[in-house]
């Protein structure tokens, strides 16, 4: 890197040699590396141990990671924030002092498990309800572990003057890097949540154990600054101005928006996969490890290039007209995308960054602008949005940065001070970006009927077949084309299918076809007596279509935009000749404050998406379903899912509590709306002796290979993976 009145210099070696200790030492650069890498390790380690916790407290949806992303990226504002204050007003002693105070107070909220009694009623706001649950369990070691890279970066920058600090910040990413690789493979698979959560806890006194005393010890005087060398220094680099901190706001505000904006997406829109949410973190990470390594690895030039074809790929990916693209094409594409855009943010702010002595003030700026651009896509967007559109509005923003970024650099041809007919072309096609990113936008609204987001998800309702057209905002007018049907998307998961056609819109249509597992059990069960059955999961309120005179039926339902359409834009619910009730909420919370209901058929189906709620799949979450079904119950688990097999895991559920589990698959029917799908039945032995329809339907699962059988302790995603 080449510095000039838009760079700061770089400088790894100091022209003198510089007094301090040799390689030994509280004082060495092994140390402080040790210490600030082991931080960055345990951050990211509690991250997703913490989210498991209370992913099961609301639903087991994917926007619980999105808020705890506000979390932490709020609390290391905070932690840099402290470090900023604590080293600019305070002596280097009293910094000791006061950290090692907070670390020795922090020991006391030990371990990080929350309480049962903080699991919420139901009626809570589900995403200011998850900040103030972490804040309760790991917010104050969260933000001393976030303080710990910039502090010890500012007492070692005042030990070695001359010597830049900021490859200390690449290898913080590295520690962060790691332990977000190492979670799903090594540590999820084989410890339970509870022993997790004890090992970080004495990981994090060791670690306290270690800080406390480098905050105590004091420094010796040949290794340290003289207090009037440091007031000489600072004042020989000029407080940078506000424009400049706006700007380094601006860039880690676009990296961290594209991060939690792709992620969601690749999760909802492209492909449910599970995990897919750890290779957007992993790149973002890695791009700030290459960009403050200081090996150069950033090239304005020749990252401008690449930053043009991918924010050009993803604008023409994110049109509907291209949204049958193969998984094998638009994930490499949004990926690559998201990680040119990083390299860019992460570039630019590495070029821009301060003389050290101004190393707290970037961070605290770095910091602020990540808690920004998570806050919008994670808080903000759910609220003011029918639909995705911040992975556009993130994309414009990433392009307004060229122009400004480009415009400051002398080096660049779109410098300000250069022939205005660059900069014009440049805004120009800035310009035609954003409209082409609008003009999506509108494009996807237009396809569908109605469009609603909130916590959990955005909802979509379509019509399809030959010739529907149907104006936004409008129900479409029931037809007799057979052909014709409507159907609600979330992400790329449906949730339900119904024709228009009068005579055929009552059909059990998708996943609940009549050699459906659920539509052998309901047609199975002895139809003499009116049945009560429970339904975890509403959808379109297809099974609804089962109900008899005198059955009753009972839905359990978290999101409430899923029962206004359901009520509204279908018809399954209000057709139906049983009696109809939806009980708001999570579905196990619910039952667990209700007495036993005696349910003839139990229905779990919850597991079609890539953030499946883990906790209704329990051993304890079994003995809660039997505990609501009649002596000869039948539980129905749905377990269509692309990339998990969920089958060995029902199956040590059922053998665990005595059970028999028949497999039940039917294959795909597109001409009466009916998709391959696969349930589970579990019940009693003699119940399926009973309903000889149930066992000649399917198949008997025995004992699994291996111990699948999942605790609210213990589960692993990875296991079961296909």
């Amino acid at each position: 890197m080449s510095s000039g009145p838009y760079l700061f210099p770089d400088t790894e070696t100091p022209s003198e040699p510089v007094p301090g200790p040799g390689p030994g030492g509280w004082e060495s650069k092994f140390v402080y590396g040790l210490v600030i890498f082991s931080s960055a390790f345990l951050l990211f380690e509690v991250q997703p141990l913490i989210a498991k916790i209370i992913l099961p407290w609301f639903g087991g949806v994917a926007a619980v990671w999105a808020v705890c992303l506000v979390f932490f990226q709020t609390v290391l504002l905070l932690g840099y924030l402290y470090a900023h204050l604590l080293t600019r007003k305070f002596s280097r002693r009293a910094q000791g002092r006061i950290h090692a105070a907070l670390l020795a107070g922090s020991l006391l909220v030990l371990p990080i498990l929350p309480r049962s009694s903080w699991q919420p009623s139901g009626h809570e706001d589900p995403a200011l309800y998850i900040l103030w649950l972490l804040t309760l369990t790991i917010g104050l070691p969260f933000f001393l572990l976030s303080s710990t890279s910039p502090l010890l970066q500012a007492w070692y920058a005042r030990l070695r003057p001359g010597v830049s600090p900021y490859r200390f910040y690449s290898l913080s990413n590295v520690g962060s890097l790691l332990a977000l690789l190492i979670y799903p493979v090594v540590i999820e698979p084989k410890i339970s949540s509870s022993h997790q959560a004890i090992a970080w806890s004495a990981t994090y006194v060791a670690i306290v154990a270690l800080l406390g005393a480098m905050a105590l010890r004091r420094p010796s005087p040949s290794a340290t600054v003289s207090p009037a060398a440091a007031a000489d220094a600072s004042a020989a680099t000029p407080r940078p101005g506000w424009k400049l901190q706006t700007l380094w706001i601006s860039l880690a505000a676009c990296g961290s928006a594209l991060l939690l904006a792709v992620t969601n997406h690749i999760t909802q829109n492209v492909a449910s996969v599970p995990f897919l949410w750890v290779l957007p973190l992993g790149l973002y990470l890695f791009s700030f490890i290459l960009c403050f390594e200081g090996q150069g690895w950033y090239h304005p030039s020749l990252f401008l290039r690449l930053l043009v074809v991918a924010l050009g790929g993803m604008a023409y990916a994110l049109s509907p007209a291209y949204s049958g693209l193969p998984l094998i094409v638009l994930l490499p594409l949004f990926c690559f995308g998201l990680f040119i855009g990083c390299m860019f943010c992460h570039g630019e702010l590495a070029r821009l960054k301060p003389d050290p002595s101004h190393l707290t003030l970037f961070y605290l700026m770095l910091s602020l602008g990540g808690a920004l651009g998570a806050a919008f896509v994670a808080l903000v967007a759910p609220r003011i949005f029918s639909g995705f559109y911040e992975l556009q509005i993130s994309l414009g923003a990433c392009a307004v940065l060229i122009h400004i970024v480009h415009r400051r650099d002398p080096a660049s041809p779109f410098h300000k001070g250069r022939p205005a007919a660059a900069r014009l072309g440049l805004a120009a096609l800035i310009v035609i970006f954003v409209g082409v990113l609008v003009f999506t936008v509108h494009e996807r609204d237009a396809r569908s009927i109605v469009s609603v987001r909130n916590f959990y998800g955005v909802l979509r309702v379509k019509d399809q077949g030959p010739d529907v057209v149907v104006a936004k905002g409008q129900s479409a007018p029931v037809t007799d084309q057979d052909g014709r049907y409507r159907v609600l998307v979330n992400g790329t998961i449906d949730h339900g299918l119904q024709f228009l056609a009068p005579d055929r819109r009552d059909l059990p249509t998708s996943y609940y076809g009549p050699n459906s597992g659920i539509g052998v059990v309901l047609r199975a069960i002895d139809g003499t007596r009116p049945l009560r059955v429970g339904i975890i999961g509403l959808g379109a309120g297809t099974i609804a279509t089962y109900g008899r005179p005198g059955d009753r039926y009972t839905f359990y339902e978290i999101n409430p935009l899923d029962v206004l359409m359901a009520r509204t834009e279908f018809t399954f619910l209000r057709d139906s000749h049983a009696e109809i009730n939806v009980v708001p909420g999570d579905a196990r919370l619910s039952l667990e404050h209700e007495s036993s209901q005696q349910y003839d058929v139990l229905v779990v189906d919850a597991f079609t998406g890539d953030s499946i709620p883990v906790h209704l799949l329990t051993v304890e979450a079994f003995r809660l379903y039997f505990r609501n079904l009649a002596p000869r119950g039948v539980l129905a688990v749905h377990i269509s899912n692309r990339y998990l097999n969920l089958a060995p895991v029902v199956a040590a559920a059922a053998v665990t509590l005595g059970k028999e589990a028949i497999e039940i698959s039917n294959p795909d029917d597109h001409a009466n709306g009916i998709f391959n799908s696969s349930w589970v039945l579990v019940g009693a032995s003699q119940s399926f002796e009973a309903e000889k329809q149930i066992e000649g339907a399917g198949h008997t699962i025995r004992r699994p290979r291996r111990n699948q059988l999942w605790t609210d302790d213990y589960s692993s995603l990875f296991s079961v993976l296909k």
